[in-house]
């Protein structure tokens, strides 16, 4: 057990007395925060391990002050800030963003569903006027002209910088002055959410919860209505956006309506513009530097949203050299990498084989015999652990157990990149075969779990035939 498991196990018996009776490590998101589900027999609860102390205050100032004026957050059950743990409410697995295609399906339902996501975000907003302590915040209380250097400069270093774009500093810097004047001519008075997106939205019991807002801080209205319905993975279509954006202005209370500027419309368009350059930093940084797949698929729905908006509104003739900056990202090469092509083959069979290195390698019967073997014997085992070891790589508790290890990405990523180079060469010499086995000592744990991330990767990077073989079914032991 590592250590900050034991030390969440150990918090949770002192401040519940009850005994735990499974605990699994979640999947992490976007920062460095860690997520455990602890089960118990009478329920369960959300455990959070975050080193940033400073952080965790503030997330919990903000937690315990919305819940206390009936505002949609998971209640927070105790804290332990010397620990930097954290307990609170279990809602569940499903977003906002995972349901999405299904809303989808009926226009309706989707009106009825962004409707009611857009008034919390209004009751979120005017928190700032019942009481809300703005010295609470972290890192900063407000969105001034430093803080809206920081995401700029994000978006320059993280993105510009790591894709290899070419730009001129001097103009680039220019326009970034002109933004930052304009967003701060906007009124500033309400609580901005800051990440309020489909990702941070929970759906449990029929209703919409709301978390990951420990980030919040004073500014303007319009961030984060640009937030929700600019995010990029959402795919929102650009009339249901203008209808939605419509929508809110309808729902905003009276007196807050007859103060908008005549100009209100750019005023949010920049506060757009400003959201998705500091999403592209947060893309370049979470997915060029620390290769997390899910945030580079966002770069290129990010830049078509741009291109969209260049058209549209006013951003190409408020900030020319900025907006040709990073409309010219859509041609830069760099990106040619991380962008999906389902290269397509009726020839090309892969077949991806785990098996138990006691029982030795997987036959090949095939007439072009060979392929690839990679040893997962040096990865954590999870057979060791007597709480795992009647499960198999296709549970989620294996996948769990697996994937809060750093080494364990970097091993599949680099499995990923050599197969990936054999596929496209394979696809151009029309070749018929190739083989990829993962192999560890039971053929149970490890290798099934590599062997399914691989399988999961080539199904959706490419349009060929998978074979999937776990060679040691027969004798895994599951009770």
């Amino acid at each position: 057990m590592n250590k900050v498991q034991s030390i969440i196990e150990n918090n949770f018996r002192k401040h519940f007395n009850k005994p735990i009776n499974c605990i699994e490590k979640l999947k992490q998101s976007g920062s460095n925060r860690l997520y455990f589900r602890i089960r118990f027999d009478s329920g369960t609860v959300i455990a959070t391990y975050n080193n940033d102390f400073q952080e965790n205050e503030a997330f919990v100032y903000f937690q315990q002050f919305f819940y206390n004026q009936h505002l949609s957050v998971p209640q927070l059950y105790a804290y332990v800030p010397d620990e930097g743990i954290y307990f609170q409410e279990d809602l569940g697995d499903i977003t906002l963003y995972e349901q999405l295609n299904e809303i989808k399906r009926n226009e309706n339902d989707l009106l009825i569903k962004y409707g009611q996501v857009l008034h919390d975000l209004i009751q979120f907003q005017l928190s700032a006027q019942k009481g809300l302590d703005f010295s609470k915040c972290y890192p900063a209380r407000t969105f001034d002209e430093t803080t809206l250097r920081w995401d700029l400069n994000y978006f320059k270093y993280m993105f510009l910088r790591l894709s290899y774009a070419s730009f001129h500093e001097q103009k680039l810097e220019d326009d970034f002055n002109k933004l930052i004047y304009d967003l701060l001519k906007a009124d500033d008075n309400y609580f901005v959410y800051r990440d309020f997106q489909s990702r941070n939205i929970m759906l449990f019991n029929g209703k919409c919860y709301y978390i990951d807002f420990q980030g919040g801080r004073k500014g303007s209205i319009w961030y984060d209505v640009a937030s929700l319905l600019y995010d990029a993975k959402a795919e929102l279509t650009f009339e249901q956006r203008e209808q939605f954006f419509q929508t809110y202005i309808q729902l905003l209370p009276k007196q807050i309506f007859q103060q908008l500027k005549t100009s209100y419309a750019d005023e949010y368009y920049s506060y757009v513009l400003f959201r998705i350059l500091q999403a592209l930093g947060a893309y370049g940084y979470r997915g060029i530097y620390e290769q997390k797949e899910h945030f580079l698929k966002s770069i290129k729905p990010a830049l078509n949203n741009l291109h969209y908006l260049s058209e549209q509104t006013h951003l190409s003739r408020s900030y020319p050299y900025l907006m040709k900056v990073v409309l010219a990202q859509q041609n830069n090469d760099f990106f040619n990498q991380y962008y999906y092509h389902k290269s397509h083959s009726n020839k090309l069979v892969l077949h991806i084989n785990s098996f138990s290195y006691k029982n030795g390698y997987p036959p090949d019967n095939t007439v072009h015999a060979g392929g690839y073997v990679f040893d997962c014997r040096a990865l954590p085992n999870p057979g060791k652990d007597d709480k795992l070891k009647y499960f198999t790589g296709k549970d989620n508790e294996i996948k769990q157990y697996m994937q809060q290890y750093a080494e364990v990405n970097s091993f599949l990523q680099n499995v990923f990149k050599i197969v990936d180079a054999t596929i496209e060469r394979y696809l151009e010499r029309d070749f018929e075969y190739l083989s990829v086995s993962f192999g560890c000592t039971g053929g149970q744990h490890r290798s099934v779990y590599c062997a399914e991330q691989l399988a999961n990767h080539v199904t959706e990077k490419y349009n060929i035939q998978v074979v999937l073989t776990h060679t040691n079914k027969d004798n895994w032991i599951t009770s």
